[in-house]
């Protein structure tokens, strides 16, 4: 199984999880403005709201999916406030006609001392065994 794992972060929370996750399944952890450049089974991406909404590079990047590259999307991601940007993601992915698993993982992350420490070591294990039950 060919895995791939991209990310877009504003301050490094997501960052830390696409490493944590990219460790997990034997891959390296990317940012979004590397292309995805050979056929994946799963492409992990990991992405927060930012202004309520995915950013626009995130949309931007999944636009750009090949639906013959990527087999489908696992989303992944933290935030301070809102939750899980699944339905934001899926909305892009499906017009390009990639599927995404219906797991995900998030969980908190800091911003301006909220959530102070977050995603912590146990955030990151906590992702680590997500992908890791994702590509079993």
């Amino acid at each position: 199984m060919k895995v791939a794992v991209r990310y877009y972060t504003k301050t490094g929370n997501t960052k830390r999880l696409a490493e944590a996750v990219a460790k997990a399944v034997g891959t390296e952890a990317l940012p979004i403005s590397s292309p995805v450049t050979e056929p994946v089974d799963i492409l992990f991406l990991g992405n927060s709201y930012y202004a309520f909404s995915i950013d626009p590079e995130v949309r931007d990047f999944v636009r750009s999916l090949d639906k013959n590259m990527v087999g489908k999307i696992v989303n992944f991601g933290s935030a301070c406030m809102l939750n899980s940007t699944y339905k934001k993601v899926k909305a892009e992915a499906d017009k390009v006609g990639i599927p995404m698993d219906e797991r995900e993982f998030h969980c908190k992350g800091e911003f301006k001392g909220i959530h102070k420490g977050r995603p912590n070591e146990e955030d990151l294990k906590a992702a680590a065994e997500f992908a890791g039950k994702i590509v079993r």
